[in-house]
């Protein structure tokens, strides 16, 4: 089955829909520019609340290593790397940490993701996002699909996730096109950038489990 992530989470009523609509990871955003921006300690009280064998997830942007430390020390178990991080910064992360690292990259064309293969160097698993638009600030949670048959036919040496512009309406399509691992939703099951819906939570846990 495939697994869901829901990002971008704020809110204690949003932490708790998304893990009673089955999420496998959750994801917080440690970033400034971005409207789902956590302080890790606002963080660390929303992990609190997640049960063990549901992964915490920390959406990072080109963080340095005294920003990781502090989302380690909230309760993140799973580094999301959303920057210009190297190979080599993703496996220095994976040694110095003992985490799981990710490795997050906004897609558009064949080559874009051919790139995004060859940048996750030794990451455990790929999310590939549909690039940002060029008048954006953040990477992620813009609410936009890349064209989903670009990964048809494609080998990928890695466990990798489809994340960009899905919502209830069209995952269902995404998972018939590809077989991702899992799913990665922020805008999609939000009223407003940033505001959680918990109706939109429930709806698309719905939508990705449905025959």
């Amino acid at each position: 089955m495939t697994e869901i992530k829901f990002c971008g989470l704020s809110t204690p009523d949003s932490v708790d829909a998304a893990i009673g609509a089955g999420a496998r990871w959750l994801g917080f955003v440690f970033y400034p520019a971005s409207p789902r921006h956590l302080t890790p300690e606002r963080a660390a009280g929303l992990i609190a609340r997640v049960p063990p064998g549901i992964g915490r997830v920390a959406v990072l942007v080109d963080a340095d290593d005294a920003a990781i430390d502090a989302v380690l020390d909230a309760g993140i178990d799973t580094l999301q790397l959303h920057g210009n991080e190297t190979p080599d910064r993703i496996a220095t992360l994976k040694s110095r940490t003992g985490k799981a690292v990710w490795r997050a990259t906004g897609v558009k064309t064949r080559a874009d993701i051919s790139a995004a293969i060859k940048a996750a160097g030794p990451a455990d698993r790929l999310l590939l996002d549909a690039k940002a638009p060029s008048d954006s600030a953040i990477p992620g949670g813009n609410g936009v699909a890349f064209d989903w048959r670009l990964l048809q036919g494609m080998a990928m040496p890695l466990p990798w996730g489809l994340g960009g512009g899905l919502n209830a309406a069209n995952v269902g399509a995404a998972l018939a096109a590809v077989r991702p691992a899992f799913v990665d939703v922020s805008s999609g099951i939000e009223d407003r950038p940033g505001v959680k819906s918990l109706l939109k939570i429930t709806q698309f846990a719905a939508a990705v489990r449905r025959p």
